[in-house]
């Protein structure tokens, strides 16, 4: 019968009774089916799904361009500072700090707290944990909510063996966010771990 009324009929004509019927009866609308009110030019009520960021990995010295669609050797032009954010963060993760730095540096906006909490974790993770600390700092100046920050500055004192600093940071998160939230969860693990002589986790990793 739909199906009928769809052939003879707009479908925004159809009765709304109809298309309950069919809800009822197949647990699904009619992909064509528009908003009541609507016509062909309106938002369909079945939703498209979201489709989801994919940053590709590149060989070295070049980035993935979501503009352009492919690798290219990073130019400021050339790349968003999202682009950036995102190649440099996977570059962190991925060890190459070099290329990590390299990458954040080109920037637009380098006082944004995110393109400086990964410049300070590259740095850190390459061993310079002063200039890490103070890209850290840097980033909190500017948002001191920021408890990512706040997480890997944590980190950073425990890998000196400084407990007191880390354990500020700790209350500062749980301040922020409580102690249920994944930062302070992580920095408190991160504490009782180095305490009793064990590494730190790197489950903090695919953050923003």
């Amino acid at each position: 019968m739909l199906q009928f009324l769809m052939e003879k009929y707009p479908v925004k004509y159809i009765p709304i009774t109809v298309v309950a019927f069919s809800v009822l009866m197949t647990g699904t609308l009619p992909t064509t089916v528009y908003a009541a009110g609507g016509d062909e030019s309106s938002v369909p009520i079945k939703a498209k799904k979201a489709k989801k960021k994919v940053l590709k990995k590149c060989k070295k010295g070049k980035v993935y361009s979501t503009r352009r669609k492919k690798c290219i050797v990073p130019k400021k032009s050339e790349l968003s500072d999202d682009n950036i954010f995102r190649a440099g963060r996977m570059l962190a993760f991925d060890g190459r700090y070099g290329e990590a730095i390299e990458v954040l540096t080109l920037a637009s906006n380098l006082n944004s707290p995110k393109i400086l909490n990964y410049l300070g974790y590259a740095h850190r993770k390459a061993g310079r944990i002063d200039v890490g600390l103070g890209y850290y700092k840097q980033a909190l100046t500017i948002d001191p909510d920021y408890t990512l920050v706040r997480e890997y500055m944590g980190e950073a004192y425990l890998s000196r063996k400084n407990f007191k600093a880390a354990e500020n940071q700790l209350s500062e998160i749980k301040i922020r966010c409580g102690i249920t939230c994944r930062e302070y969860t992580l920095l408190s693990a991160a504490i009782t771990d180095v305490k009793a002589g064990r590494p730190i986790s790197e489950a903090s990793k695919n953050w923003d």
